[in-house]
């Protein structure tokens, strides 16, 4: 009965379906979207005193440690980005190939479904002076080694965590393709790599830019791994945010550098964005 009142409740027409699902949904991003960007960037153009400035950029700008923070975080999101392009898109190639390409691609997605914290500590376990990797290594006489708290680990860790990401949208760029086009290209005495080269890798480019995008924005912000893998020696803008937001208690300077981070995400969804597919909707 109660299913029935909420059926009868339910709008008919078209346009009334679509405002139904419209208004949760508009609420959502109001609230935890729309609402929370506006916070910070009324929170970058305060004082402690609630009074408006612009010093928060001016210190951000003129920063030495800051400019060298932003840098580190594009570098080290550029390093991850390519590790995981590199690693993914010939595992997406050869996934496409197989019979039960589905299920293949199931166990790579499968460590996403585990936290994050438990993967980094994981590594920790693997990494640490005690730990497999080390324990390993002690068989064959080779003496323990700091294989934590290094630049190379904090690589390894993040790449590891962001591949499942690049390589899901490459994957399914890679199963559009129709395979007429392929064969029709042997056909016209292209060999296999000609094949890959001229047809495969750009009727693919697609997939290959959202990968982009769901890696290298995410490394822009990393600060758990970090501190947990990379110490002291890697810093980033997420680490320096989430100095000034749990131990300064300077949340001024830090929705400034929250602001800058947005701001060189949107710069990155805009360079990668897909243009073709624009431009063939503008056609059409």
């Amino acid at each position: 009965m109660h299913a029935w009142r909420v059926m009868m409740m339910m709008p008919r027409s078209k346009k009334q379906r679509q405002l139904f699902y419209l208004v949760p949904y508009g609420a959502w991003l109001l609230l935890f979207v729309i609402v929370p960007l506006c916070l910070l960037v009324v929170q970058s153009l305060m004082t402690q005193n609630g009074h408006f400035t612009l010093n928060n950029y001016a210190i951000y700008f003129s920063s030495g440690t800051y400019l060298r923070m932003t840098f580190n975080s594009v570098w080290f999101a550029f390093l991850i980005t390519i590790i995981t392009l590199i690693i993914s898109y010939p595992t997406a190639y050869f996934l496409n190939q197989l019979k039960q390409k589905q299920f293949w691609l199931l166990l790579i997605i499968l460590p996403t479904w585990i936290n994050l914290l438990l993967k980094t500590y994981a590594f920790i376990g693997l990494l640490s002076k005690t730990g497999s990797v080390n324990t390993f290594l002690n068989l064959w006489g080779i003496a323990p080694k700091q294989l934590l708290f290094s630049d190379w680990s904090f690589l390894l860790v993040a790449a590891y965590i962001e591949i499942p990401f690049m390589i899901l949208p490459i994957f399914n760029s890679l199963a559009e393709i129709n395979p007429r086009l392929e064969q029709a290209s042997r056909d016209l005495g292209a060999n296999k790599w000609q094949t890959l080269r001229y047809v495969t890798v750009p009727l693919s480019m697609t997939g290959v830019k959202a990968g982009i995008q769901a890696v290298f924005i995410p490394s822009l912000s990393l600060f758990m791994i970090t501190r947990l893998i990379g110490g002291n020696r890697v810093i980033t803008l997420g680490t320096a945010i989430e100095e000034h937001f749990l131990v300064t208690q300077n949340w001024h300077l830090g929705s400034t550098i929250g602001v800058i981070l947005i701001i060189a995400m949107v710069i990155t969804m805009s360079i990668t964005r897909d243009r073709v597919r624009k431009h063939s909707r503008k056609r059409g």
